[in-house]
C-alpha cells in the first residue's frame, strides 16, 4: 500500500496546447490545464454534467512530449502526484496553488499531426 501514497489518476481532455518554458540549466517544464467531467442526474430528475480542472506540470523528457505530441482537445490518462504551493503576491496577499507533477502520461485520442 506504500504506493498508494500520493497518487492521482486522471483520465480528462486538455483544454489547451501545452505552455512549455526553458528554466535554468536547460531544464524544461510544461504546463496544462486538463478537464474531467462527471454526468449524473439530480433531484428532479435532470441531466447534470460537472467539470473539474486540473493543473498539470510536467518536467524533462515528459515535458518534451507533452510539448511534441498534445494538443488542445486530445483525451490523455495520467498519474502523478498532488504538490501544493503557496507564494505571497505582490500585494502581499497569500496565493494557493494544488498542482499534479505528471509522473506517466497515456495520449488515449491520436496525437498531432505534425
Amino acid at each position: 500500500m506504500n504506493n498508494l501514497n500520493n497518487t492521482v489518476q486522471l483520465i480528462g481532455r486538455l483544454g489547451a496546447d501545452p505552455e512549455v518554458k526553458t528554466l535554468k540549466g536547460d531544464r524544461r517544464v510544461a504546463r496544462m490545464r486538463l478537464a474531467t467531467s462527471e454526468t449524473y442526474y439530480n433531484k428532479a430528475g435532470e441531466k447534470v454534467q460537472e467539470t473539474q480542472w486540473h493543473t498539470l506540470v510536467a518536467w524533462g523528457g515528459l515535458a518534451d512530449v507533452c510539448a511534441n505530441h498534445l494538443t488542445k482537445g486530445q483525451e490523455i490518462a495520467i498519474e502523478g502526484k498532488l504538490n501544493y504551493r503557496i507564494y505571497t503576491d505582490k500585494d502581499d496577499n497569500k496565493q494557493f496553488f494544488t498542482e499534479i507533477t505528471v509522473n506517466d502520461l497515456l495520449m488515449i485520442s491520436g496525437r498531432k499531426a505534425g
